[in-house]
């Protein structure tokens, strides 16, 4: 784990209207091979995150500024033209979470933490969260332009 800037720099860069979230956090899981070593809690709760300190707590940025953020506007900046909106003919690639309650709970001790809020999560149309609870469904794929 290693630490950059501060947090009067990162709210600073999150009020300009350019900037969309990302995380280089990469796929863990509580159990088996993934489940090994501490990974920064980014990789559990980078969104969850965000909703949380800048929509919710800090109130910089409106919930429909923060959902298109990480959305419609970078499958526009890259070009990705079949995902982002919600229309018929495209992916559906839907997160329904609740807007008061997410919240990240990943820590540096205890990085393996799922968020809370996130009720169900549908990837290219198959439901992969249900109920606060993975279906099984592997729906996922590695988007190439």
């Amino acid at each position: 784990v290693s630490f950059w800037g501060n947090e009067e720099d990162v709210t600073t860069m999150v009020k300009h209207p350019a900037v969309m979230p990302c995380s280089d956090g990469w796929m863990h899981a509580p159990f088996g091979p993934l489940g090994d070593g501490k990974p920064h809690p980014r990789c559990y709760g980078a969104f969850p995150r965000y909703f949380r300190r800048y929509v919710n707590e800090e109130r910089i940025l409106t919930l429909e500024d923060a959902i298109r953020r990480m959305t419609s506007m970078p499958a526009a900046r890259i070009g990705i033209q079949d995902r982002g909106i919600i229309r018929e003919g495209m992916r559906a690639d839907i997160t329904v979470f609740d807007a008061v309650r997410i919240k990240d709970l990943a820590t540096y001790e205890k990085p393996h933490a799922y968020p809370v809020g996130i009720e169900h999560v549908i990837v290219n149309g198959a439901m992969t969260i249900e109920n606060c609870e993975h279906t099984g469904a592997l729906n996922g794929e590695i988007l190439r332009k």
